[in-house]
């Protein structure tokens, strides 16, 4: 029968903090359904940092080495009393205070000399693996019945040379050794000391941070094992860092190549060199929770296949960008040679690389700590070049990011790229400088680093790792708003689950009260919420709120009819925070603030949508720009914009005085509170105006020609006051209906505009076959005349007002934004 492989399962400092660690380390262990194991272990969680303090302490001359022992004594003592009965506490104990014993003289030489060399410094160190080795193993020994538990000094076995890149072990030697110290009766668990081992005189020494998961992974491939398990503190490698991508999720997954790449750009679960042993025998690693045993975790093999193009995203801050540029390196050979040369001598690490095809410039990212070191480097080594003017600049960018998206299915597919860009632009992220290998594993952008988290938020969602986020706030929850909120709560479990979308709500105003929430609004309890807890509305906070950094979209939603708050927008699309209204106030302003609107969105890379300032939910705007966009010639475009106005024109029949109509619309919420907002005509011009803008024209509405019906006598004055005198003038109306009868015509309420430029609102006589004349009570009704659509005109007609339409049309345009934002347009 032949022998069961060798499972090794490395354990950090925060799987053996305590004694529940212990405990907890060892349940896993049990349940392993295969031995031998391989146990490798690091110190106690920080426990190797101490001993390191103890020998800055030494160099600075302390000497009461007993009383500066006495806390890790009292924490070792602990952990073996709850884990280990009277006898088996003895030895372990006794070893202990050897150790402490030899360390006590090793402090007290370094505290002699004021100096600790290297290997001072790795013999302290190498004490805290020792610790938690004994500690594991006689607590395994203890609660494993009948199965042989043994314990390995990696020093025993494990030996090294140190190399400019780090420690490199010599395989033959340690084979040889290993296969010396490993008992011949293998042992069901061996419990393996991490980081420290011999180098080839024979004196110890370490394998640097990370060096517990270097040893697992070499004593993977010296025990000839078929897997290794990390063991750490979180479930897996994640998709982002969940600090600041909270909807990064476990990778299933990864080939060594992608798991190098991550580790590379600041993924922190797993090292690279750690790797490195495993790799070159093809041993799969698993990455595991000590927290969460029953996590899957992530498995890194040789190949990981699966259908996701993009693995994970990850960042790295701290960076500065440093630009060399000059005419005189054009088609020079050696230059970049010259560069990288000089920053290797002055041990400038360099992290990414980009240049020009033209070979007038390169620039690579660096350290920012070292960017000042970088640029003296530099001009140093170019000095002449820089006086002779063949070199132009030597420039640093500090305060950068360096952003990579990581995956195998990235190689020979088309639009990765793309993508990426595209979704950092639509994000209002500008980026300085790109970089790819030939191998397309990996897309490194370096952005600001103030931008590095909502750059990971949008890039994450873009490529559909975790759901397309949406800040949101809405400004003026009335009847249009509340019914708004009403449809996205009832919707939002449908678009997440379909979609992928994430419609976050976190700011409600009126205009005094807003309520904000740090993650969401609970919507079905917003109105007792902002009752109960709502504070003073203030815009500028409640925008700084909804742009958080990390959120990589935002958008507000004006549901008023504020002058105010319109004249917010450019402000706000400048900020890269993207609009969504029915407000007219904005795009039916002055033609220079129009224009300021659409040169600030450009600025901020940011979008508005209004459909629903014409119209309603009908797709009146949208249709007149597809009209355009796609060849036609409009000749002309009139309708009836008003629901309103087109109420009491189809129920005015001269049966009953128009005045008494108007007071009855405003009974039943067919009007403003104000009639006359309604009746003055000035919506409709408005509405007008927005329809020649997306014409291309620059009117203003001084330049249309207006027929209000508010009597000139009743212009001011209270509703009340207006309402009682109105009747006062049913003369003018009944002998304009009596007239339009006698001609055969109906009333309504038009507003028109043609490709000159000649625009008017007026109460026309229309004949009754025309598609104005026999329209539902309060619909819109809208006709475009153009080139192709010239013998039989485009009619779009339906409610042109509501809350329940008005809102639909405003969800309509955002779930449009999110496709904008998304690429998707």
């Amino acid at each position: 029968m032949e022998r069961a492989r060798w499972k090794i399962h490395k354990f950090g400092g925060s799987s053996l903090a305590d004694a529940e660690c212990f405990r907890r380390v060892a349940e896993i262990l049990k349940q392993q359904p295969t031995r031998p194991l391989g146990v490798v272990v690091s110190a106690m969680r920080g426990m190797t940092d101490t001993l390191l303090a103890l020998v800055e302490g030494a160099q600075r001359g302390t000497t009461d080495h007993d009383q500066v022992l006495g806390p890790l004594r009292e924490r070792y003592a602990e952990a073996a009393g709850a884990l280990l009965s009277a006898e088996n506490r003895v030895p372990v104990l006794e070893a202990w205070e050897k150790d402490a014993s030899d360390l006590g003289d090793l402090l007290r030489a370094i505290a002699l000399v004021r100096s600790a060399d290297q290997r001072s410094r790795d013999v302290a160190a190498g004490f805290g693996e020792l610790w938690s080795a004994r500690l594991l193993a006689a607590f395994l020994d203890q609660e494993f019945d009948g199965a042989a538990v043994d314990w390995l000094d990696a020093r025993r076995a494990l030996t090294v040379h140190q190399t400019e890149l780090g420690p490199s072990v010599i395989w033959e030697v340690s084979r040889r050794r290993t296969a010396e110290a490993v008992p011949a009766e293998t042992p069901a668990v061996l419990v393996i000391t991490g980081f420290i081992a011999e180098d080839e005189q024979g004196l110890q020494t370490t394998l640097g941070r990370n060096g517990s998961d270097f040893s697992a992974a070499i004593f993977a491939v010296l025990l000839d094992a078929d897997e290794l398990s990390i063991w750490t503190d979180v479930d897996g490698v994640m998709s982002g860092d969940p600090n600041r991508v909270p909807e990064a999720k476990v990778i299933d997954t990864l080939s060594y190549n992608e798991a190098m790449e991550l580790a590379y750009f600041g993924a922190k679960v797993i090292h690279p060199q750690t790797m490195g042993p495993a790799v070159a025998s093809s041993i799969p690693i698993l990455i595991r929770n000590t927290f969460a045993p029953e996590h899957p975790g992530t498995r890194v093999v040789a190949a990981s296949g699966g259908e996701d193009k993009i693995k994970g995203i990850t960042a790295i801050d701290g960076v500065a960008l440093v630009n060399v540029e000059g005419a005189g390196m054009i088609g020079v050979p050696g230059t970049a040679d010259r560069i990288f040369g000089a920053l290797r001598e002055a041990d400038v690490s360099v992290i990414l690389i980009s240049q020009a095809s033209s070979e007038h410039s390169i620039c690579f990212a660096v350290p920012e700590l070292l960017a000042d070191t970088a640029r003296e480097v530099v001009s140093d080594a170019f000095a002449e070049e820089l006086e002779s003017g063949q070199i132009q600049r030597v420039e640093v960018t500090p305060s950068c990011s360096i952003l990579a998206v990581v995956g195998d299915g990235m190689s020979g597919t088309p639009g990765v790229a793309g993508r990426f860009l595209n979704t950092l632009g639509r994000a209002g992220i500008n980026v300085a400088a790109i970089a790819q290998g030939s191998s397309e594993r990996n897309i490194s952008a370096v952005v600001r680093q103030e931008d590095s988290t909502r750059a990971l938020r949008a890039v994450h969602s873009g490529f559909y790792l975790s759901a397309k986020t949406i800040s949101i706030g809405i400004i003026g929850p009335g009847m249009v708003g509340s019914t708004l909120l009403a449809q996205i709560a009832e919707q939002a479990g449908r678009l997440r689950e379909q979609f992928n979308l994430d419609l976050r709500i976190r700011a409600i105003a009126t205009s005094s009260k807003m309520l904000l929430d740090e993650r969401r609004i609970d919507l079905p309890e917003w109105q007792s919420a902002l009752a109960g807890h709502g504070e003073d509305t203030d815009l500028d906070r409640l925008a700084d709120h909804i742009h958080a950094d990390h959120l990589p979209h935002s958008v507000l939603i004006d549901c008023t009819a504020s002058d105010k708050v319109a004249a917010r927008y450019a402000e706000w699309l400048r900020r890269g925070i993207h609009v969504v209204t029915p407000n007219k106030k904005a795009f039916s302003a002055g033609y220079d603030y129009y224009r300021e609107l659409q040169e600030a969105a450009r600025e901020g890379s940011s979008h508005y949508f209004y459909e629903t300032t014409v119209g309603a939910a009908l797709p009146v705007i949208q249709a007149l720009r597809d009209l355009r966009e796609t060849g036609d010639r409009i000749d002309h475009v009139e309708g009836i914009f008003s629901g309103t106005l087109a109420y009491l024109f189809n129920t005015f029949d001269g049966s009953r005085p128009f005045s008494e109509i108007v007071a009855e619309a405003r009974a039943s919420g067919y009007t403003e509170p104000d009639p006359r907002d309604d009746l003055s005509g000035m919506d409709v011009a408005r509405k007008v105006i927005i329809l020649a803008r997306e014409m291309g024209l620059a009117l203003d509405v001084s330049e249309l020609d207006i027929r209000s019906l508010v009597p000139a006598e009743l212009e001011s004055g209270s509703v009340e006051d207006f309402l009682r005198e109105l009747p006062k003038f049913d003369d003018e109306m009944q002998r304009l209906f009596d007239q339009a009868r006698e001609n055969g015509k109906v009333l309504r309420y038009v507003g028109r505009l043609d490709r000159d430029g000649h625009a008017s609102v007026d109460l026309v006589q229309l004949d009754r076959s025309h598609p104005f004349a026999n329209i539902n009570l309060t619909d819109n009704v809208v006709q475009f005349v153009s080139e192709r659509y010239s013998a039989n005109p485009l009619v779009i007609q339906g409610p042109g007002a509501g809350p329940a339409v008005t809102a639909a049309g405003i969800f309509a345009d955002l779930l449009r934004l999110t496709a904008y934002v998304g690429g998707e347009e």
